[in-house]
């Protein structure tokens, strides 16, 4: 997977990175938050990131805050690192929109745990939007109609799916949204006048 580090201080970006590396991810590395910022807003957007606290431009929490505030329709998993423990710095963090938080100095198999939940949770994003967009789909089919309607000259009805015949209003009520309210039309109306 595709992460992007954006952290300021030389060492723990290179942990960081060979840690990241040996575990299989491709590692894309920034050194301040707005260039972070600006790669997690792109159409190019990484799908998980981890994000210094403290560096220079934007801080990791106002990185987060503003992606969050962004509305892409598939947000990235962001993960703030910092050496600021205490749970009312990690609720900051959180609250910022951050999705996880880990406090230097992490140790690896922590880091390779938290990036692991991170890659299942986008993963789950991914199968639910796409459920999503199906159910949509298919939504917006049941509800059109389609192809060539057999209709007979005489009598006005329509032949369905499973042989059926029934009246036009019965049908296509039942393959649209399309509702119905009955009238006379002045033909009808005149002719109607006629025979009585």
């Amino acid at each position: 997977m595709k992460i992007l580090i954006a952290e300021d201080d030389p060492v723990s970006c290179e942990v960081l990175a060979t840690v990241l590396t040996q575990l299989g991810h491709d590692v894309d590395v920034t050194r301040d938050g707005d260039a972070a910022a600006a790669q997690l807003l792109s159409s190019e957007a990484p799908p998980l990131a981890i994000l210094d606290w403290m560096m220079p431009g934007r801080t990791g929490p106002e990185v987060c805050a503003q992606v969050r505030a962004s509305g892409q329709p598939r947000m990235p998993y962001l993960i703030l690192l910092t050496a600021r423990g205490g749970a009312e710095n990690i609720a900051g963090g959180l609250k910022s929109g951050a999705d996880d938080y880990i406090v230097k100095p992490f140790d690896p198999d922590e880091l390779e745990a938290r990036v692991g939940v991170g890659i299942r949770m986008l993963r789950m994003q991914t199968a639910l939007a796409d459920q999503v967009e199906e159910l949509q789909a298919a939504l917006r089919q049941v509800k059109q109609l389609r192809g060539l309607l057999p209709i007979c000259a005489w009598c006005k009805k329509v032949r369905d799916d499973r042989n059926y015949w029934q009246q036009v209003e019965t049908y296509i009520s039942a393959h649209t949204d399309a509702q119905f309210t009955h009238s006379m039309c002045p033909d009808c109306f005149e002719k109607t006048l006629q025979e009585m």
